[in-house]
């Protein structure tokens, strides 16, 4: 399997992508499709300027897609690892998204869990 590293620093988000995940139609693809309930929170990550640029990789890899309600965006999920965590990148398929953020969800707080703060380095290692 393929399998490419990014890392960036750890920042605080505006809370979108907690209400995005307590949506009962989220939740349920995600668990249906991950094999994982999703804590109700995102991890937000600055990607490095060398990570932005392989971040682009993922524009063509096999995604697994979570179909949206009304009024929502798609979004594609890409399984993944902090350390020998499993979790997954988000990416939501919105114009002008930036490329340089990483959106990664988990079956627990990975802040709690990996002892994160704003500022802190996190490598994410991303199947595709």
């Amino acid at each position: 399997m393929k399998r490419i590293k990014l890392s960036g620093t750890v920042f605080s988000g505006g809370g979108e992508g907690k209400k995005f995940l307590e949506l009962p139609w989220v939740k349920r693809q995600i668990t249906e499709k991950l094999g994982f309930v999703p804590y109700s929170g995102t991890l937000n990550v600055k990607l490095s300027e060398e990570s932005a640029k392989r971040r682009k990789l993922l524009e063509k890899a096999p995604s697994v897609k979570i179909c949206p309600a009304d009024g929502y965006c798609n979004g594609l999920l890409f399984k993944a690892l902090i350390g020998t965590l499993e979790c997954a990148i988000v990416v939501p398929e919105v114009a002008g998204y930036p490329k340089n953020l990483l959106e990664i969800i988990a079956s627990v707080n990975l802040r709690e869990t990996l002892q994160l703060e704003d500022g802190s380095e996190v490598a994410v290692t991303v199947n595709l």
